[in-house]
Formats: structure tokens, C-alpha cells, sequence
């Protein structure tokens, strides 16, 4: 058995087990709650666990040999002495995952220059994401020049006992756990922490989307549902995780399929109630249906 601990949390976890899939953002901490109960919260603050672990002798795993990089030579983790790592675990069918990325794209083009390490580890929760050229193809469509780990077989998950999809977690000069968060949003305090570690006290880098403004009030959105489905939810936006290619119609248009991963398909500028309709057409997998949450609506 392996074991990682985060703060008082210990997790341990069968290297035979593969991990179990679960809901974006992590449901071991960040829980949604139920269709049909909206709780306003400020963006941020829809994870209930701490973002700084309660002792200081965390050491990072080391990085697994033999596992396939993208957008660099082979990292190793013990070679990172006197740099900030961030390492974010992420899979490209989940929306939350995806929608995290701008931010550190942006983290690593600002601050790599400054000694910080940002490094997306790619962890699939379903088969489509066991295809690394899928998956290399992803990291080229998104944009992403920062480093990226295919962590295939899940070997660097179960060393970090990790919980779900998002995971960010910031270690130190000396490789010490300093900052993590599971899910979406605390951007801004995540690049707080990144600041503190090196020095710096600077503007941040801009939101993405309304509901990552700190100040915003958002509306936590239905849950998610695996496999192709239709029917009302209340979010800011419905996505939809895919394999396979073809077309599939949403509320009447017809959408192209011919790559694998999580995309948008109804997009909101704000918390709205409305009805999805999605056809799935032949040689299309709809592998989950997914809600993002959107800000309170404007009187």
C-alpha cells in the first residue's frame, strides 16, 4: 500500500484498484448539490476542505519513470530543488478539468521566468483518455506549451492518493506541500501562493469567466449525469464528454464530432433554467453530460 497524507487526511490506496471516476469537480471534497437545490456560494469557496495543509514536512512523490511527456524532455521531481512546482491533475473529458487549463497556461508564461514549475498531469478517468495520441493531440488543440505527464496507469495518482479532477498542488523550493485544491476555482488564491513563494506581489492574472471573479455569487448547477442524456437542469452552461466521430444534434443544431474529450454545449452568461436536448448520432459515444456553474442571475 501506498500512502500520501495531506494535512490530517491520509489516504491510502491499492496499487491493484484502479481509481474510482468521479464526478467534476472531485465529489471527495467538492460536492455539488442535489438537482434542483441551488445554493449561492462566492466563486472559490464550493469546496469545503482547506487550501494549505496543516503541517509543513509533505514531501512531493517522485515522478514514475518511463512515462511519456509532451512539450518537454522527461521531468524528475527531485531535480526541481529551489523551483515552485505546481502539478495539476486533469482529464480532457471533464469540463472542469479543461475550463481550469487557461489558468495555468497563464501561471506558466508569466511566472516560469521567476522559477515556477507548472506541470498538468493527465489521468483518465474513461477509455477514451488511455489513448495517448488522443491525448497529445488535446494537449496541441488547447494550446497548452507548458509541460504535460501521461500518467496512463494512474502510477502518480496513487502515489499522491489523489481525490478527483481538478487537483492542484503547489510544492516548495525543498518540495514541500504548501497550497493544493481540489476542483474548480480559488484561482486567485492559488496564484497568491504562487506569488508568496516567489517573492512577488503582483496584479493576477485576468478571469476567464465571469464565475471565477473571487466577488462573483454563483449558483451551484445540476449534477452531472453519465452517458447521453436529456431533460431540464438550472447551471451556467451544459457540456458534454465525447468519443468516437460523427455528429451529434443539440437543441436542434447539428455538431460535429471528430475529436474525443469534453466540449461545450449550451453556454449561459448566466445561473439559467433551461431544457437540453441532445441527439447522439451513429459512431458517437457520449461518455458523460456535465454543468458548469454560471453567477446569480441580474435582477
Amino acid at each position: 500500500m501506498r500512502r500520501f497524507s495531506v494535512g490530517k487526511r491520509t489516504e491510502q490506496v491499492d496499487p491493484n484498484v484502479p481509481p474510482t471516476p468521479f464526478r467534476s469537480p472531485s465529489d471527495a471534497v467538492a460536492r455539488w448539490s442535489p438537482v434542483g437545490v441551488h445554493v449561492v456560494r462566492r466563486c472559490g469557496s464550493y469546496h469545503p476542505g482547506p487550501v494549505k495543509p496543516q503541517t509543513d514536512d509533505i514531501a512531493a512523490p517522485l515522478f514514475p519513470r518511463g512515462l511519456t511527456w509532451v512539450n518537454t524532455a522527461p521531468l524528475r521531481m527531485d531535480k526541481q530543488i529551489r523551483r515552485t512546482v505546481l502539478i495539476d491533475f486533469w482529464d480532457f473529458c471533464r469540463p472542469s478539468s479543461v475550463r481550469t487549463l487557461p489558468y495555468l497556461e497563464a501561471w506558466h508564461r508569466k511566472y516560469t521566468e521567476h522559477g515556477l514549475r507548472v506541470i498538468s498531469v493527465h489521468a483518465p478517468g474513461y477509455a477514451a483518455g488511455l489513448d495517448e495520441d488522443a491525448v497529445t493531440a488535446a494537449v496541441a488543440r488547447l494550446g497548452l506549451t507548458h509541460p504535460v505527464m501521461l500518467d496512463t496507469e494512474h502510477e502518480l495518482w496513487l502515489e499522491y492518493g489523489n481525490q478527483g479532477w481538478p487537483a492542484r498542488y503547489l510544492w516548495n523550493g525543498r518540495l514541500r506541500l504548501v497550497d493544493y485544491h481540489y476542483g474548480e476555482g480559488a484561482y486567485d488564491e492559488t496564484e497568491r501562493a504562487i506569488q508568496e513563494q516567489l517573492g512577488l506581489d503582483e496584479d493576477l492574472v485576468p478571469v476567464v469567466r465571469p464565475e471565477d471573479d473571487p466577488e462573483a455569487l454563483i449558483v451551484v448547477p445540476s449534477e452531472g449525469h453519465e452517458g447521453p442524456w436529456s431533460g431540464p437542469y438550472a447551471a451556467g452552461g451544459a457540456w458534454g464528454a465525447f468519443a468516437g466521430t460523427g455528429t451529434i444534434v443539440v437543441n436542434g443544431t447539428e455538431v460535429s464530432i471528430d475529436w474525443p474529450g469534453a466540449r461545450p454545449l449550451v453556454e449561459h452568461p448566466h445561473h439559467t433554467e433551461a431544457v437540453l436536448d441532445l441527439q447522439v448520432g451513429p459512431g458517437v459515444e457520449c461518455l458523460a453530460v456535465h454543468f458548469t456553474p454560471g453567477v446569480v442571475a441580474p435582477d
